[in-house]
This record gives structure tokens, C-alpha cells and sequence, in this order.
């Protein structure tokens, strides 16, 4: 049988380049590509793929979040996490959302190709080197309002400003904030926005 794939990425020339590479493989079928966050779910919602190769930061959203949202809408679709941000954090955020795989992008094709087979065999696929950070960073310290409150934060907002987004009370937001520079072992909370982002807990 074909395996039918979904492929949400946003720059066009990757895009392109894997849908083309997949296709030279006999039972694989990609039916279909998206650039967005926004166009992933109502994508596959109608096209019904087996797999969706997904990447992390992409317009309108993160893959991390849709990862969840596809597992709700198609749970028999597997979703595989295809990225160039290879961070512990992010792996642990995919298979947490529901992912069955995490691959880098400058594996070889074939490799992406052989994943999908194995996920849909049953197994979980994650890049070996990925999974030995993962496990040696162990868990993100943020909580998942510290993590809100940081993100809201991250575009130079005051206190004052993510008090009223979040409908928190300014101290409240400063006690997050504050928390979030000790955890991250930071001065102020633009060093902890980066810190966070590198570890891949935002």
C-alpha cells in the first residue's frame, strides 16, 4: 500500500525538495504541502494523509502546538517532527504533544523516508544524538505559566502590558519573571526569552 503524506513547511524550496525526493520512493505519495500553522489541520482534515512531516517554527504558530491539534483531529495520522532546531526541549515538547518521530533536516532523505516507514510500523524514530541530549538536559525547570508569562515577555512587553494579555496582576507577572531569570540562571528576562529559546522551552 501507499503511504499518503502531508508535508507542512514554510520555506517553498524545502518544500519542494522533500516532496519531490519522497515521491521517487514507491509507496510513498505526498498529496499535499502547506507553508502555515493555520493551513495544517484543515489540510489533513481533507486530504487524510497516514503522515505528516511537520516542522517546529513556522507563520501563525508552532508545530509543536499543531502536533497536539493533528493528534485531536486525525488520531490514526502519525506525526513526524522534521527540523533544523534540533533542541532537547522542543523533543521532549513533540512527544509529549503526541509526535512519533523527530528527524533533523540535513539527515539524508532516505533516512526521512526509512522514518516514516518505521513510525508507521509502530515505533517511535528520534535522532539518536537528539535523544542523548534530551535525556542528559532532563525536563524544562519553566512551569507552563512561567513559560506563558516568558513568551508574553519575549517582544519586549512590560509588566504592565502582559498583566492586561494574560489577566494576571502586575506582581504576579513580576514573581514569573523573576522566577524565570533564576531558573534559566539569567540577569534580566530577555537573556531568560533566549536562554529558554535555545533550550526549546518556549
Amino acid at each position: 500500500m501507499t503511504t499518503r503524506v502531508l508535508i507542512v513547511e514554510d520555506q517553498g524550496m524545502m518544500r519542494d525538495a522533500l516532496a519531490a525526493l519522497l515521491d521517487l520512493e514507491d509507496d510513498l505519495e505526498v498529496v499535499a504541502q502547506v507553508g502555515s500553522a493555520e493551513e495544517a489541520v484543515p489540510t489533513a482534515t481533507r486530504v487524510r494523509p497516514d503522515v505528516v512531516l511537520l516542522d517546529i517554527e513556522l507563520p501563525g504558530g508552532s508545530g509543536l502546538d499543531v502536533t497536539g491539534d493533528l493528534r485531536a483531529a486525525l488520531p490514526g495520522c502519525a506525526v513526524i517532527i522534521v527540523t533544523t532546531f534540533g533542541r532537547p526541549g522542543y523533543l521532549r515538547r513533540a512527544l509529549d504533544a503526541g509526535a512519533r518521530g523527530f528527524v533533523v533536516k540535513d539527515r539524508p532523505v532516505d533516512e526521512l523516508a526509512q522514518a516514516v516507514r518505521r513510525v508507521l510500523a509502530g515505533e517511535t524514530v528520534v535522532d539518536p544524538a537528539l535523544a542523548a541530549a534530551a535525556l542528559s538536559a532532563g525536563p524544562s525547570p519553566l512551569t507552563p505559566r512561567e513559560r506563558e508569562v516568558l513568551i508574553a515577555a519575549a517582544d519586549g512587553s512590560t509588566a504592565a502590558d502582559i498583566s492586561g494579555r494574560l489577566h494576571l496582576s502586575e506582581s504576579t507577572v513580576r514573581n514569573h519573571l523573576s522566577s524565570c531569570i533564576m531558573k534559566t540562571g539569567t540577569r534580566n528576562r530577555m537573556e531568560a526569552v533566549r536562554v529558554a529559546r535555545h533550550s526549546g522551552w518556549l
